[in-house]
């Protein structure tokens, strides 16, 4: 969704499903994600976007506490972002930030490792092709810097060509609606044989009403040298006031 000049949304809750590459095999990921959004106008033309992510997670890991990959449920890792936006004009707005992610999960169901991800980005407005269209391309960088030192180091980039087209009928379509594109910097995972996964990425959703919307968003590997997920699929409901 929009980091860089985000729509007034105060809570929201996404259901994820992805099949992703764990430490020793393919672990099936579950997820809903419960999201809090406040905006705060500092002016007529800034504004700083606050959010708090916590995810509930079951997946099935062969760990050697879990032997029998066994599906364990609970809270993700938590995280907390502000992020500081500038409408320069109807067209134009730019923003940057950061995420603070927290080892809420411990070591089975979260990395086990405190990151900071700085964010930027910036937003184009498109109206000569339909109200409400728009690029916002952002990137952010994932870095770990504490935590539990058995664990792997995280240092990836992430980067998100988001485009967004309004559709009539109060559909849209998105393309690279997240950051899944990754170049990894840091340790390798198992089946790593290069730096790049770049998938596809696109949702399509409607907006139920002027306070909701729904969007079902589906991801596929185009070059996975390094593995992020084999498929991923996410259902997502905002609701605003």
């Amino acid at each position: 969704m929009t980091t860089v000049a985000p729509r007034r949304r105060n809570q929201a809750a996404s259901g994820t499903q992805a099949l992703r590459v764990g430490s020793i095999t393919t672990v099936t990921t579950d997820e809903i994600r419960l999201r809090l959004d406040h905006r705060i106008d500092l002016s007529q033309q800034s504004l700083l976007v606050l959010r708090s992510d916590l995810p509930l997670v079951a997946k099935d890991p062969i760990t050697s506490n879990n032997p029998n990959g066994d599906f364990l449920y609970g809270a993700g890792d938590a995280d907390i972002q502000s992020i500081f936006a500038y409408n320069f004009d109807s067209r134009w707005a730019a923003g940057f930030g950061s995420r603070l992610i927290a080892p809420t999960g411990g070591n089975t169901l979260g990395s086990g490792k405190w990151q900071i991800m700085p964010i930027a980005g910036f937003r184009y407005a498109l109206p000569e092709i339909s109200s409400g269209s728009y690029f916002e391309p952002y990137a952010r960088y994932d870095v770990s810097f504490a935590g539990d030192p058995t664990k792997r180091n995280i240092s990836n980039l992430q980067l998100a060509p988001l485009f967004t087209l309004r559709l009539p009928e109060t559909w849209f379509i998105s393309f690279y609606p997240n950051p899944d594109i990754r170049v990894n910097f840091g340790d390798p995972v198992t089946g790593q044989t290069g730096r790049l996964f770049l998938p596809f990425d696109a949702s399509v959703g409607r907006d139920l009403n002027d306070h909701m919307a729904l969007a079902l968003e589906i991801g596929v590997p185009i070059i996975k040298d390094y593995p992020v997920y084999n498929v991923k699929a996410d259902v997502r409901l905002n609701v605003t006031w």
